[in-house]
């Protein structure tokens, strides 16, 4: 256990560095940027066709961009923007519940794979606990929170048991189709990041964050949708769309 704090404080500085000229950090080819007129929202490209994000992202005037580090930057290489031609949320989702909180975009065209953007796996299972994951999205200047966002940001922490999340979070009832990734009991430290961050563990998706009170940046636990417990519904809509 002491170990596991060690490990986790020595990895704190890459989610403590919002440093909003940093060039330290690569966009995972399967990140995708979801701006719109209101707030932005982090997305997982999952099929040529379809993007995968929270239900609580159903955005007005959509445009997914692909291949972004920097979403202030409008002269970024290596960007392809697409409009979206529809988003299905889960029919059991709820404004008023974290749960069910997920959403699929279907792209107007097909998406062009290069070494900038590619598409991810999903799980098989659920997240094993104490699985090292990697949760990414971008954070804003906190000095300007009225321009883009223009870092992104990663940071690598594990699943923790359901009953130490759930400890947590008390007003909240953990689910078997969600899981919580981060350091119990959580710092709880303000931040200001983009929602709905992806949890890729060894290559594979596994989860989109629902919740975290403070910022899963700064390794806090979020709450996530459980992939795997989706699945059948992944695959039904996109056969059927």
């Amino acid at each position: 256990m002491k170990f596991f704090f060690l490990w986790a404080f020595l990895n704190l500085p890459v989610a403590f560095a919002f440093n909003p000229d940093s060039k330290n950090h690569i966009t995972p080819p399967y990140l995708v940027y979801l701006k719109s007129d209101y707030l932005p929202c982090t997305g997982v490209l999952i099929h040529p066709l379809w993007v995968i994000t929270a239900a609580h992202c159903n955005l007005p005037k959509l445009r997914l961009m692909f291949g972004v580090t920097n979403p202030s930057d409008v002269n970024e290489k290596n960007v392809q923007v697409v409009a979206s031609e529809k988003m299905i949320h889960h029919p059991q989702f709820s404004i008023t519940s974290i749960d069910y909180d997920l959403m699929l975009i279907k792209l107007k065209r097909k998406i062009d794979f290069n070494d900038h953007v590619k598409m991810i796996h999903l799980p098989f299972r659920p997240a094993p606990v104490n699985s090292m994951c990697t949760v990414s999205t971008w954070a804003y200047n906190l000095c300007d929170i009225t321009k883009e966002p223009d870092s992104l940001q990663s940071v690598n922490i594990t699943v923790i048991p359901q009953n130490e999340c759930q400890n947590g979070y008390k007003t909240h009832s953990i689910k078997d189709n969600m899981f919580c990734i981060g350091i119990v009991p959580g710092r709880r430290l303000p931040c200001k990041e983009v929602s709905a961050a992806p949890a890729v563990c060894d290559g594979i998706l596994y989860g989109i964050l629902s919740y975290a009170d403070g910022c899963v940046l700064r390794a806090d636990v979020g709450i996530y949708a459980s992939i795997f417990y989706y699945k059948k519904w992944i695959d039904n809509t996109i056969k059927n769309n």
